[in-house]
């Protein structure tokens, strides 16, 4: 399994990016998919996941209302619209999969297998 992200850069404030990321490797359809960020100096955290049903996405405390993930099981990819950037959400961030996991560990990194190279997302003030 690989994953691939794409379309991080610069943003200002308020703006908005989305980011891909696209999966090869069969049985896409289940796995439950999601994505991490790092800032300089600061530890891995958790921004969303979602099921691989796509019935059921979570959120980052920091991230709820502004972010949205979803997925396209026809094209393997999954997504990451983020609206409203702050300075605070600069990071590289990181497409994450696993197979089926219990809703309860879908937040935390140990429950994934796979994980893609990351993308930069600079968010200037």
């Amino acid at each position: 399994v690989q994953l691939q992200a794409f379309w991080g850069g610069l943003v200002q404030a308020g703006g908005f990016l989305k980011l891909s990321c696209a999966a090869s490797g069969p049985t896409f359809r289940d796995w439950d998919m999601g994505w991490f960020r790092q800032a300089p100096g600061k530890e891995r955290e958790f921004v969303a996941a979602m099921r691989y049903s796509g019935g059921t996405t979570i959120y980052g405390n920091s991230v709820k209302g502004r972010f949205t993930i979803s997925r396209d099981n026809a094209r393997n990819t999954v997504y990451l619209q983020m609206n409203s950037l702050k300075p605070d959400d600069t990071a590289v961030y990181y497409c994450v999969a696993t197979q089926r996991v219990a809703l309860s560990r879908l937040a935390l990194p140990s429950s994934y297998n796979y994980w893609g190279q990351g993308t930069l997302v600079t968010v200037s003030s």
